[in-house]
């Protein structure tokens, strides 16, 4: 008979703000049950951050809040991770959704886990594995994050009223040009000729107002949000 791993000691205290009440009811006592001291906080972003900036909390556990139409706000977990970037951070899903699981680790998370998929004894395990350095994440979750490492990035360009300005290739040449691309490295990136790659120059340039490709990297530089890969044109 093979032992069970052993559940998390009870010198690591978890920070837990579940944006379910019952749910963060239930998961906060079953960890006091397991000799985890729990921090709980409610699910907004002033109330997690004073408990992070307190400094007793070994690993935060959160879940992502619903939006409309379905989606989900990772913000909660993005801010902490600014804040408190040594602080490891796990996500509670209720299902497994590509696009979340890459958002959840660019934010930050350093564990994944979806709880009505796996065992209680399962989370804790991660809540350990995260607490000593580790990542937590199913082989199909690494999947998503390695496919979203091989796809060429792109910047979106937005207009003053929030619509689009470039077509899906341009905003990828503008993503390798203002990395440092020469047009000839962005042309083998994107599998296409050097001229191909001045033409779609020109007609960024001309919807965006600019004249050249300097132009343009200072024009991402200055009015540009990296870590959400869009900026605003005509800012």
């Amino acid at each position: 008979m093979t032992n069970q791993p052993e559940s998390p000691s009870g010198e690591i205290s978890v920070l837990l703000a579940d944006s379910k009440p019952m749910e963060a009811q239930l998961l906060a006592a079953a960890l006091q049950h397991r000799g985890v001291r729990v921090l709980p906080c409610d699910h907004n972003v002033a109330s997690i951050l004073e408990v992070a900036e307190q400094g007793n909390a070994d690993v935060a556990v959160l879940s992502p809040v619903a939006v409309q139409f379905g989606a989900l706000d990772l913000n909660t977990l993005r801010t902490l991770h600014f804040s408190r970037p040594q602080l490891p951070k796990i996500l509670v899903m209720e299902a497994e959704d590509r696009e979340l699981v890459v958002q959840a680790f660019r934010s930050g998370a350093r564990g994944l886990f979806c709880l009505a998929d796996s065992s209680f004894q399962a989370f804790c395990e991660c809540i350990e594995k995260v607490y000593c350095g580790g990542i937590w994440a199913t082989t199909q979750q690494l999947n998503y994050l390695l496919d979203s490492v091989c796809q060429v990035p792109a910047l979106r360009v937005l207009g003053a009223n929030g619509e689009k300005l470039l077509t899906a290739r341009e905003e990828q040449v503008v993503a390798l040009v203002a990395d440092g691309l020469s047009n000839r490295n962005v042309a083998m990136e994107l599998g296409l000729s050097e001229h191909t790659v001045k033409k779609y120059l020109f007609r960024i340039f001309e919807k965006l107002g600019i004249s050249n490709r300097v132009e343009l990297v200072l024009y991402a530089m200055h009015n540009g949000a990296p870590q959400q890969a869009e900026w605003i044109a005509g800012a």
